[in-house]
This record gives structure tokens, C-alpha cells and sequence, in this order.
């Protein structure tokens, strides 16, 4: 055993040995020192060269981006698709503080965590994005509300902050600090309020960003309903995530995944699914027409794509009871709609404006330290809640 105390000091070195007390979580069987977890680690060792590299020589030398292609893998991915992975959390938080829905208590911590990473990517990822990094704090004191990029700003701060706020019980737990513990527990009910308005609203105004730029984004995504359009689409993402990661860890840490949350977790996208379909086929009607998606370009492919894999499979196959009640049947419908929303943002962020970009004279595809970055915060946000599931009670339901 490390003498913590000797390195950090007495204080420090006691907190460190309570988070690293193991009796909370032994029974779910966790190993930390596995060839799994060695990849992880390269994998953001990786991503940590990567920024450091674009912090010292600028974005232009560590990416592809350009004037006329501004936004790329950073933003469509790692924010547009990352957020709307996130969704799960201010679901599953407001079903139990505030519905009070107790049947998905069981998966509230995690569901809550998945989106605190969710989060914290993203705000990394815009940091990283911006061309002057280092003032990234400017929109905390310098506020310009007629802007929708700083109300993404402020809801990315506040709401990762929220986030925060909302898992801290497990910490608390851990520490044994229970004057703490029970203060946030009483005030719960109000953070999650403020955190379900917070993510309702930076949820559509990440749609809404895309509503200055008419003559870029194709006719295919472009639509004064796409904050709406946004909303929807990571509502059903986000309960998919859920459903997607109770199963996986239920698998992974060896302990029966909930069946009565599961299927409604399944009902949930079956629901918001049909919702979402409706819009994008009512914009379709309404805007550039179903001749734009069938004249075999890349783009009408791409929505065809996005739709057939996300949307119209994942609802045929809910349809049908026999799917719904299936776990392992389940899991592959949550894999369609996660593919299908990410394709959708890569679209909105990326192919739906090549042909404005590519007309001007541009021309994108990301650089090796874009992909490296990207890759290595996602290793960081699973090896984050292993160590999580490991050393904090993150089941509570499980431990007996």
C-alpha cells in the first residue's frame, strides 16, 4: 500500500484513502488492472498530447479547420452528439425528484454520472475549439444575452455544474461527510428543477445555433423547427443511453439489470421515436420535399441513412412486443437510435454544410490529433465511470 499522507499530506492523503475504499463496491467484481483499462489510459494519455499541442501552437496546426469550415469533428461529435448522450441525465432526475417515479431510482446515480461526462467533454471540446482557449472564462463575466452562443456558454457551465452538484451524494456518502450529504439531499429536488430547465434549454438553443446560418445548412436539416427537432431527437437518444448503459453495466459489473425500467425505458423511445418521425417527415413535406431525399445525391443519402437507422428500423422493431420484452433485442435497438442521432448531428454539423463550404472553396476531414482527442475523452468518460463504479456506491440497489 502507497503512503499517501507522505506525497499529499495528512488531510488530503485521508480523503484519497476513503475514495479509495473498496467496501461499497467488492461485490460487483471491478478490476482495475486490466489490458481494457491499459488501452484506456494510452487512449487519453493520447488526447492529453493532442491538447497540449493545439493549446501551445493554436488550433490551425492541430486541425483541419479553416475560415470557410470553421466547425468540425469537435462540435458535431464531441458537443452536438456528446450533449445529446447526456439527456438521460435530467430524464431519469426528474422521473425520481420530481414525478417521483421510484421504479428508476435504481438507475438515477448512473444515469446522472453518464451525463456529468457528457458534459465535461463538451466544455472541453468548446474550450479546445475556440481559437483563444485561454479566455474561455470571458462569457462568465462579460455577458451579451442577445448571443445564442453565449447562452450555450452558460448553460454548458451552469449544467455541468448542476451535474456536479446531483452526484455529489455519492461523494459525501464515501467521505462520511453527512451534515453535507444531508444538506444537498434536502435541496435536491430544487437542483434538479433548475438542472431539467437548464438542459431543456440548451438542449434546442444547440438547434437554434444552426438558425444564423440559412444559406450554409442544407435545405435537408435546415428548418426554424430544428431546436424543436433537436430536443425531441436527444430526448429519445438520451432514454436509449439509459436503456443502453443499465444493460451494458448489468452485463459488465454482474448484476441484474431492472427489467420493469428497462421496458419502459423502451416504451420511452417507441414514443418520443414516433414524435420525432413525425417532425422530420412534416418538415420534409413542408420544406425541400421527398424529391430531394430520392434523387440519389449524397446528401438525400445521408438523410435517408440517418432516418432508416435511427428513427423508422428502431420503431418497427419497438413495434412489435416480442422486441420490446427482449433485453438482448433491446440493446440492439438502443445501438440504432445512439448511431442514428449521432449520424443525424454529424450531418447538421458537418455534411449538411459541405456543399456551401465546398462551393467557396473549402474543403475538411478531420486531422489525426481531432480524432485522437475525440477518441481518447470518450476512453476518459468510460475509464471515469469504471473508477466510479469501482470505488463509489454508484448501485445502490445492488449492494446488500
Amino acid at each position: 500500500m502507497i503512503d499517501v499522507e507522505k506525497y499529499v499530506g495528512p488531510r488530503l492523503g485521508g480523503v484519497i484513502r476513503k475514495l479509495m475504499n473498496t467496501e461499497h463496491s467488492d461485490h460487483l467484481g471491478i478490476t482495475m488492472k486490466t489490458p481494457f483499462t491499459l488501452v484506456l489510459v494510452v487512449l487519453i494519455c493520447g488526447a492529453a498530447v493532442a491538447a497540449i499541442y493545439r493549446l501551445i501552437f493554436g488550433i490551425g496546426p492541430a486541425s483541419n479547420l479553416s475560415d470557410l469550415w470553421p466547425w468540425g469533428l469537435w462540435i458535431a461529435f464531441d458537443v452536438l452528439g456528446g450533449v445529446a448522450m447526456a439527456a438521460g441525465g435530467f430524464l431519469i432526475a426528474a422521473a425520481v425528484y420530481i414525478l417521483n417515479w421510484k421504479k428508476y431510482k435504481c438507475i438515477c446515480r448512473a444515469s446522472i454520472l453518464n451525463a456529468f461526462f457528457g458534459y465535461l467533454l463538451a466544455a472541453i471540446s468548446i474550450c479546445l475549439d475556440i481559437g483563444r482557449s485561454f479566455v474561455i472564462w470571458h462569457p462568465m463575466v462579460m455577458w451579451q444575452v442577445n448571443s445564442i452562443m453565449f447562452i450555450v456558454a452558460i448553460h454548458v457551465v451552469l449544467y455541468t455544474s448542476t451535474l456536479a452538484t446531483e452526484s455529489s451524494p455519492m461523494v459525501f456518502e464515501k467521505l462520511g461527510m453527512n451534515r453535507a450529504l444531508d444538506r444537498v439531499n434536502r435541496l435536491m429536488v430544487g437542483i434538479v428543477l433548475f438542472g431539467v430547465l437548464l438542459s431543456l434549454l440548451h438542449q434546442s438553443s444547440l438547434g437554434a445555433v444552426y438558425l444564423i446560418a440559412p444559406g450554409k445548412l442544407s435545405p435537408l436539416w435546415y428548418s426554424t423547427y430544428l431546436p424543436y427537432m433537436f430536443l425531441v431527437s436527444a430526448i429519445m437518444m438520451g432514454i436509449s443511453m439509459v436503456s443502453f448503459e443499465t444493460l451494458l453495466t448489468g452485463k459488465v459489473f454482474n448484476h441484474e439489470p431492472p427489467r420493469e425500467v428497462v421496458l419502459g425505458l423502451a416504451r420511452g423511445v417507441l414514443i418520443t421515436g414516433g414524435v420525432y418521425f413525425a417532425m422530420k417527415i412534416g418538415h420534409l413535406i413542408t420544406g425541400p420535399g421527398f424529391g430531394a431525399v430520392l434523387d440519389g445525391s449524397f446528401l438525400g443519402n445521408l438523410w435517408l441513412l440517418e432516418m432508416a437507422v435511427g428513427v423508422v428500423l428502431p420503431l418497427v422493431l419497438l413495434s412489435f412486443r416480442s422486441v420490446r420484452t427482449n433485453f438482448d433485442r433491446i440493446f440492439m435497438v438502443n445501438i440504432l437510435v445512439i448511431v442514428g442521432v449521432l449520424q443525424n448531428r454529424l450531418n447538421v454539423g458537418i455534411f449538411g454544410v459541405s456543399e456551401f463550404a465546398t462551393r467557396a472553396g473549402g474543403d475538411y476531414f478531420p486531422s489525426t490529433m481531432e480524432w485522437m482527442l475525440t477518441v481518447g475523452m470518450i476512453a476518459f468518460a468510460i475509464l471515469g465511470f469504471k473508477v466510479c463504479a469501482k470505488y463509489l456506491n454508484l448501485f445502490p440497489e445492488t449492494h446488500h
